[in-house]
């Protein structure tokens, strides 16, 4: 792997620009039927009756399709080593059929372990959508591996 990146390697402000993907409608029912079964995400004609007026994705689904098209861009794919939790979780607005997300991830915060050979670091997470409107933000904390010692 190229541009492989350890604990030390990163300083807050750093941002890692993340792919995009365009949701189908066939992913969003999908994804609902599995895991969030409610009526704005599964039936056409219930979301429509809703007050999103159409089908919209899960926000669990919109956080799992930012974290994969951050994953596939980042620089710690072979140093990161698990994770502590998401906080400060948001879904401003709901994706929708068709719409194409861009994520990005922003390191906020970083702290190495005294003991151990690795450190954590708070990432945020974002989505926009094809019109630049943010569709879902979240902290979450990465463990990623110090450069090894020789």
């Amino acid at each position: 792997m190229t541009n492989v990146k350890h604990f030390e390697d990163f300083a807050v402000g750093d941002v890692i620009q993340g792919q995009s993907a365009t949701v189908t409608e066939a992913q969003i029912l999908d994804f609902a039927w599995a895991w969030d079964p409610q009526p704005f995400h599964t039936s056409i004609p219930a979301a429509e009756a809703s007050h999103f007026n159409g089908l919209v994705a899960s926000g669990f689904q919109t956080l799992a399709l930012t974290f994969r098209l951050v994953w596939q861009a980042s620089p710690w794919q072979a140093t990161n080593i698990g994770g502590h939790g998401i906080d400060a979780i948001r879904w401003p607005r709901p994706v929708r059929p068709g719409d194409t997300l861009t994520a990005q991830a922003e390191v906020l915060e970083l702290t190495p372990s005294r003991s151990k050979p690795f450190g954590t670091a708070r990432i945020r997470y974002s989505a926009v959508n094809q019109d630049g409107a943010e569709v879902m933000t979240a902290e979450m904390l990465q463990i990623i591996t110090k450069r090894p010692s020789d």
